[in-house]
Parts: C-alpha cells; structure tokens; sequence
C-alpha cells in the first residue's frame, strides 16, 4: 500500500493497491476528523475523480485515529457563517446553493460507479450518517455509535439522512426516532437494523475485511460490477415496473459486453477470469 501522487489531499489520505482498490481515509487528526468546508469539497473532488478512473474498482471509506468522524466542526462552522447584506429572497438563494453543493459531496459516494465501503470505528456523528448512507457498504466495530445530531443544533438534517436513512434500515418508525431524539445507536442495533452489516472487535479487522471485500469486488466483471450499483440505485428509487423496463434496456447494451464469454470461460476451466478496464 502507497499514498498514491495522483490523489493528493488536504484532508483525505488515499490509499492505492495494485487490485484496483482504493482506500480513503478521513484526515484530520487534531479536530477527529470533523467536517470543515475544504474537508466537504476534499470528499466532492476526490470521489468524482476516483469515479473517473477505470483502473479503480471499489473504494473504502474509513476515518483516520480515534474516530471515523465528529461531526460538523464547530470551530470553522459553514453553517452560520456571515451571508451577505441583502435581502432575505437573496440570502436563500445563496444559502440555497451552498447546501446544494454540500449534498454533492455527499452525493458523490452514491453517484461514483464503483462500489463504496464505508468502514467505521467509534463515533459517527451528524453529519457522518449522511455521508455513511451514501455509501453501498457499511462496516462498523462493536464500539461504534451512530446518532443523527441535527435536531440538538436546531435544525433538520439536509444532505442526505432524511432521504436515505429509512430506505437504507428499512423502518420508516426507527429513522423518525433517530431523528427527532438524536439519541445514540450502538452496534448492535446499528447491525440489527440493517444499518451496518458486518460487526468487528477492532478498527484492524475490519478495515482488514473491508480490503478482503474489495479486493474480491474487483475481480469481477466491472461492466457486471457498474451495471448492478447502477441498476440498484435506480430501482430504489422507482417503482418495480419501472425498474425492470429501465434494466431492460441498459442491459440490451451492456450484455453485449466481452465479460460474459469471459466470465464463462473461466467458470469452465474453473480459472479466475480477467477483465478489461471499463
């Protein structure tokens, strides 16, 4: 494992492994990883451009020393930062653009087309729950606790837990709660809700495990690999119907592709196939 030169950050530390596997670690160790302006932006670019790369197939998200993250940073707090003297129609709009490019850094784990594991250890405050609900993936420790905090700062979450949170657990009722409460979610809540999916002893293990994952993620097809994020995402999204005819039709293209014949071949000669970059 290297820090890669391509994939410098001010706030993130990426990791490239010869298997097309990526690993990016939240980087701020004085502040535990707390989510400041150019840590947002840091995520927005660094996951746009990793989707960008075909040499890369599944990516890992974890936070760096004690902590995957605490939250928004309140010593360099975005959010009440000073709007400018006009008036109140021209302050939303303003304010209405900045949350927006927020969301998209949020956005940009769901939108990247490899598959993300997110990998976290001890607290995952506020904010960390909608960036870890963007993800396709979450691992957690048995140390780890999940709590959605905007309702104790006065105001509703705004970049991705509202809209993610209950189709990621499944309880329309459990989101709510987490929601309107702000109470902590331990481990083993987080696992049997649905929230994570897997349960370590330590940060090690998992990250450990997360590679595992990874690593076996990208020696599949990544035509196949692309295709079902995608496919996944939109029948969430959409209604079944709607899913299937839009499959459909992504497929009469993509089942064309030089993978499967591959793929078949190798499951005969009991070989591990190899695919070409996307």
């Amino acid at each position: 494992m290297s820090s890669s030169p391509k994939y410098q950050y001010e706030n993130l530390k990426v990791h490239i492994y010869p298997e097309g596997v990526a690993h990016v670690e939240l980087y701020r160790p004085k502040r535990l990883n707390a989510i400041n302006e150019a840590l947002v932006e840091d995520i927005r670019v660094c996951f746009n451009t990793l989707g960008q790369d075909s040499t890369i197939r599944a990516i890992i998200l974890s936070g760096h020393g004690r902590t995957f993250t605490s939250g928004i940073d309140f010593k360099d707090n975005f959010l009440m930062k000073g709007e400018p003297d006009t008036d109140v129609a021209r302050r939303a709009y303003t304010k209405r653009l900045h949350i927006e490019w927020f969301q998209s850094a949020m956005s940009a784990l769901e939108k990247c087309p490899q598959p993300v594991i997110v990998a976290m250890h001890y607290g995952v405050y506020g904010v960390a729950v909608d960036l870890c609900t963007a993800g396709d993936i979450r691992y957690g420790t048995k140390d780890s606790f999940y709590t959605v905090k905007e309702v104790d700062l006065g105001l509703a979450p705004d970049v991705g837990t509202l809209q993610r949170l209950p189709k990621v657990i499944g309880s329309d009722s459990l989101a709510r709660e987490l929601c309107f409460t702000g109470r902590n979610m331990y481990a083993d809540e987080a696992y049997k809700c649905g929230l994570i999916s897997k349960l370590f002893d330590t940060k090690e293990e998992m990250i450990e495990d997360a590679l595992k994952t990874a690593r076996v993620i990208a020696s599949k097809s990544p035509v196949a690999v692309v295709s079902s994020k995608h496919l996944l995402n939109y029948s969430r999204d959409h209604s079944v119907d709607e899913g299937l005819q839009y499959t459909a039709v992504w497929n009469s293209a993509m089942l064309q592709t030089e993978d499967i014949p591959k793929s078949i071949q190798g499951f005969m000669q009991k070989k591990p196939a190899h695919y070409s970059n996307l």
